[in-house]
Formats: C-alpha cells, sequence, structure tokens
C-alpha cells in the first residue's frame, strides 16, 4: 500500500483506499505507512480509544459498534440492548455499549463498553449487521430478566412481531434456565406480551390500561359492518363495551384524513374511540385509566 503523503498539487493528504472502507485501529494504518500522528488531521475521525475512521464516510451508530469491536476479543459478543438494535428491534441501543465475553477470559474493562461475563456457546451467538452478537432468543430473555416490565414486554412485542421469535423458544429458554435470576420476570413479561401490538408507543398504551386494573384489550381487532364489510382495526378494543382505543402518534399527522374516515365508519357501527398521544401515555397515565374505565362502567 502506498504510505500517507500529501499530493504535491492540491497538498491533500492521500488516503489508502483500505481505510476507506470504515473504522480501523492504529495498527491497521500503520500498516498502510500512517502513525498516530497523522490521524490527528482533518482526514479522520476518532470513534473511541485507538479507534479512527475517514472522515469521508458519515459516523452512524453502525460504525461506532463497528470500531467498538475491534477493541474486543474476536470471542466476544454483542448483547443486551445493543444486540437488540443490531436485530432491527425497536429500540434504541443503550447510551453504553453492551457486550458478553465468557466468563474465564481475562479482559480488561473497555472505555464506553459494559461488560458482562457470562457462558457464551457459540450456539447462541449469530452474526447481525457483520457483527457477533447474541442470538434474539438470549438477547430477548436476558433484556426481559432485567429490564422493568413495561419495557421487557415492548422489546418482546417488537421481536414477536418482526417474527424474529417464536414465544415457545422463550418458554424453552426460561424453562432451561430455572432458577436463574430474573427467570420469573421472564415469565411474567411473556404473560402480557402481544405478537399483534404494532409499535413501541401502542404496547405502552396497552400497559397503562393492563397495569391500571383494567380488563385487557384485544389488539388490532377487526371490525365488520353489517354486510360482513371491513370498517377499521383499533389498536386496541373492548368488545363488549363496543370501545376503540387508539395511540395517535407522529404518522397521524401524515394520514389525518385517511384516519378520520375510518373513524367515521367505526362511529356509524356504534364504536365509541379514545385516542391518545405520547404525553398521555408517558406524563398523565392515571387519566387514561380513568377514561376508559368510565366508559367501560357505563356499558355494564
Amino acid at each position: 500500500m502506498a504510505p500517507f503523503i500529501l499530493s504535491a498539487v492540491a497538498r491533500r493528504p492521500i488516503v489508502p483506499e483500505v481505510l476507506k472502507q470504515g473504522p480501523f485501529t492504529i495498527a491497521d494504518a500503520r500498516r498502510v505507512g500512517i502513525e498516530r500522528w497523522h490521524l490527528k488531521g482533518a482526514s479522520w475521525n476518532r470513534l473511541g480509544p485507538r479507534s479512527y475512521m475517514w472522515s469521508g464516510l458519515h459516523e452512524t451508530t453502525l460504525s461506532k459498534l463497528a470500531a467498538a469491536s475491534q477493541r474486543l476479543p474476536p470471542i466476544a459478543a454483542f448483547s443486551g440492548l445493543t444486540a437488540a438494535w443490531l436485530h432491527g428491534l425497536d429500540t434504541p441501543p443503550s447510551d453504553a455499549i453492551e457486550v458478553t465475553v465468557p466468563k474465564e477470559l481475562g479482559i480488561s474493562t473497555r472505555a464506553g463498553i459494559r461488560l458482562r461475563r457470562a457462558a457464551l456457546p457459540e450456539a447462541e451467538v449469530v452474526r447481525s449487521r457483520g457483527l457477533r452478537v447474541t442470538t434474539v432468543v438470549r438477547t430477548v430473555a436476558e433484556i426481559c430478566c432485567r429490564l422493568d416490565l413495561v419495557d421487557a414486554v415492548v422489546v418482546t412485542d417488537s421481536a414477536l412481531r418482526r417474527r424474529k421469535v417464536r414465544i415457545s423458544r422463550l418458554i424453552d429458554w426460561a424453562n432451561g434456565h430455572k432458577g436463574s435470576p430474573g427467570i420469573n420476570k421472564l415469565r411474567r413479561v411473556m404473560s402480557f406480551t402481544e405478537p399483534a401490538a404494532e409499535s413501541p408507543m401502542e404496547s405502552r398504551l396497552r400497559m397503562v390500561l393492563v397495569l391500571g386494573g383494567l380488563p385487557r384489550p384485544r389488539v388490532q381487532f377487526p371490525i365488520h359492518d353489517d354486510q360482513g364489510r371491513f370498517v377499521g382495526r383499533p389498536d386496541l378494543y373492548y368488545e363488549h363495551a363496543r370501545l376503540g382505543i387508539e395511540y395517535d402518534g407522529g404518522t397521524h399527522r401524515s394520514s389525518l384524513a385517511e384516519d378520520n374516515r375510518r373513524q367515521n365508519k367505526l362511529l356509524q357501527q356504534g364504536v365509541r374511540l379514545l385516542r391518545f398521544t405520547s404525553r398521555d401515555v408517558l406524563h398523565d397515565p392515571a387519566s387514561v385509566v380513568l377514561q376508559v374505565r368510565t366508559i367501560l362502567q357505563l356499558q355494564e
């Protein structure tokens, strides 16, 4: 490879092609003639200790994780919320990158990385987006064992909806890890999960109702008119009270006209509708429960 030199005409550093592909280490740079002091120039972005990337590439979460992987032993695997993100579940990666290494591996802590030492058989490791991660089953199970109930249900709903995992696989995991910390929490999460839930906030809204002491609503329940024609599918539905409940997110603004037409058709079929936003769900859940309970009690 040609060394890192200045062009006589443009006076700009010549960047070796091999370093334009993604994150690299200082050792990688030295193999093509670039020393640490070269990396202080505008052509490079520092991603972490001993990790850099050409400034012509856009820094992303994936590139940060790729850089982090270069600071880890080959046997390590991303886990927890980091693995959930890499598997494409509806969750952002945690602020600290989560990694699991075998118990017996002697490895010091890494800045910006949360290390967990646990058994890590190869059967429970796959590659996702080019990186080693714990399998979806293990990832979801471990998240359920340590996150609070609602957050764990959100992740599990997402995994089931995207058909990344089956509930039977999670049951098998729980049965195979009896007595392990958090297994009872995992079983409780599975009792609340709903594969039909279509968004994280819809899952949170459902949990607000259930944990508020209300009956469990149907999820994405199809409603038809007297001629059997499809009318609509509320996010949540109490069939005996003919009460539909909708979460209004950012997409509602762009589909307002269609949503209104669908709402009118549901009202014509005698279906009541309540709509809630993220502010209601996250900051005033008691009001959400009260409004729904009031209508349910009127229909008793």
